[in-house]
């Protein structure tokens, strides 16, 4: 189905209020947690990816649920409004806790993360689901799958470039009060942008229900097979498992890095700004290299500029740690490689989709890109176990000077095991990714014909 620039904005916009809630939790949870609320990071760490078990389950489970609902409103649209509800308000009791303390303040905060991430999945499966059912041809796709990556990587910008400030300016003094006032402001665009997303989209699944089509139910057993018999989802999953790793780890590590490392957490507006500036121009740019380059170059460029980012930005941090343009320079090269992994992939779950109707005969969209919502939040959970248990065997104690041990342990988490990780994901992708030139050509052939041979029957 054709979709107006207006529509497809209204869908894009959505893309900025949930990466708001995201950037917040991604960004600033665990250094609240250490830092303000005193967690130990150990527990943070491993809470993070406890809570990720129960998404294995969960989150393909949403999928199947989704694929499985008919209302007059499609299939998407009502669960991106009831989630987003109640996922605002869980953002908001996560950084506005009682005053507790012991058992009872740990409990708290397990629930309370483990509750927003289920009902982060409530929202974020339907919403990327939608996007290939209202697109219809690869140049379509490949530029409407841009807009809701630039309205994200502008969530990341406000958050990077502003939030400290944000929660500074809404404490006056108090750290605590400044995170809770920041959570509410940020769960308000969350509710307003979505509501446009839920009002104003149209996709292929609110045109079936308007003309009354049926369209078969898929049983569990059968969402089962779709996952393990498309091929290409396998390697979709490697790919973007390795890119949030890679965004997670750095991102999660960026403001321990300049608190602890440059004694400068005034760098880190210049870092993440820059980074999420370079992230928004090559999602502008991605439409023009897909045009004039091939999947892999295209995908080569994004794997290698991040580490070349984030090892320039430790040199920098040993022979001039307070440089503001070289580490703004870094920042550029880290985050323009992830802007174009972001629109890559975003085309590649659409594609992906496609092939496994080809094959397998049925469109899943829901279950297939419930692994997009379950590879972020379990990328953010390995890379936040990650910082947790590495902080605190470089022997990490919050709001003091660190040893040289510690420092250290922090360059290799910020910088050296992304950059393996980016590499690695190039490595993946060359391996095993294949939808491109005449195979695309034919699964999309093969599209059109069924696509034809169903308007011919439905007649």
């Amino acid at each position: 189905m054709k979709q107006s620039m207006g529509r497809k904005l209204c869908f894009g916009v959505g893309g900025l209020g949930k990466d708001l809630c995201y950037a917040m939790i991604s960004t600033y949870l665990t250094i609240y947690l250490t830092d303000t609320i005193g967690l130990a990071p150990l527990f943070v760490g491993n809470l993070f990816l406890v809570a990720r078990v129960w998404d294995a389950v969960n989150d393909p489970m949403m999928g199947f649920i989704v694929d499985n609902t008919r209302t007059r409103w499609g299939k998407f649209r009502p669960w991106i409004f009831i989630g987003t509800i109640i996922n605002a308000v869980i953002l908001v009791l996560l950084f506005r806790g009682p005053d507790l303390s012991g058992f009872a303040q740990y409990a708290y905060y397990s629930v309370m993360y483990i509750l927003w991430g289920m009902t982060y999945t409530i929202m974020d499966i339907p919403y990327w689901s939608m996007l290939p059912s209202m697109s219809s041809t690869k140049e379509e796709r490949d530029s409407m799958s841009v807009i809701p990556r630039i309205f994200a990587s502008s969530a990341w910008l406000l958050v990077g470039a502003f939030g400290l400030a944000l929660i500074k300016y809404l404490g006056n003094g108090n750290e605590a009060q400044g995170y809770a006032r920041t959570a509410v402001v940020v769960a308000v665009v969350f509710v307003v942008t979505l509501m446009v997303t839920v009002i104003f989209s149209r996709d292929r699944s609110s045109m079936e229900a308007a003309t009354s089509k049926k369209t078969q139910r898929t049983s569990l057993k059968y969402a089962i097979h779709v996952i393990t018999g498309n091929d290409q989802l396998k390697v979709y999953i490697g790919v973007v498992l390795a890119y949030n790793l890679v965004v997670q780890l750095a991102g999660g590590m960026a403001l321990y890095y300049f608190k602890y490392v440059t004694m400068d957490d005034g760098l880190f507006p210049y870092f993440t700004t820059a980074a999420s500036l370079a992230e928004m121009g090559a999602l502008f740019l991605f439409p023009l290299f897909s045009r004039f380059m091939s999947k892999k170059s295209v995908f080569a460029l994004a794997s290698f500029t991040p580490a070349i980012g984030l090892l320039g930005l430790l040199a920098v941090g040993v022979v001039a740690p307070e440089n503001i343009p070289l580490t703004i320079v870094c920042g550029l090269f880290y985050k323009f490689g992830s802007g174009l992994t972001l629109g890559a992939t975003t085309v590649m779950l659409a594609d992906v989709i496609d092939y496994g109707e080809v094959k397998l005969g049925t469109r899943n969209e829901s279950i297939v890109a419930s692994f997009q919502t379950l590879l972020v939040k379990t990328a953010s959970a390995v890379a936040g176990w990650l910082i947790g248990v590495g902080l605190t065997i470089f022997g990490y104690v919050e709001n003091v000077p660190q040893t040289a041990e510690t420092i250290m342990g922090m360059r290799v988490l910020m910088g050296v095991v992304p950059s393996v990780i980016t590499v690695l994901a190039f490595v993946i992708y060359v391996g095993g990714y294949k939808l491109d030139g005449s195979v695309l050509e034919s699964v999309a052939s093969q599209l059109q014909a069924k696509r034809a041979a169903e308007t011919v029957e439905a007649e």
